[in-house]
């Protein structure tokens, strides 16, 4: 999905005007911005694990989340996946 080095893209901005335009709360359209954001780190975190997304565990999501934020801490934030 990402070359190596280049920033993952959680929402486009076409995917953010279409939510901008639809007929939503600003809090239902942040919840959609957050779903749709949620549903991308999702996929990458299932291939990185070689998972399917369905088959994805919430242990399995923590523990990626905690080895990301080790390579952060270890490696620097432009070696994460996450850019925090």
């Amino acid at each position: 999905m990402n070359q190596p080095g280049s920033p993952a893209q959680f929402l486009t901005p076409e995917e953010s005007a279409d939510v901008d335009k639809a007929l939503l709360t600003a809090p239902e359209k942040f919840l959609t911005r957050l779903t749709i954001s949620s549903l991308r780190l999702l996929t990458i975190i299932a291939q990185d694990l070689d998972v399917s997304l369905e088959d994805l565990t919430h242990q399995q999501v923590i523990d990626w989340f905690e080895k990301d934020g080790k390579i952060r801490r270890e490696k620097g934030s432009d070696a994460a996946v996450l850019k925090w």
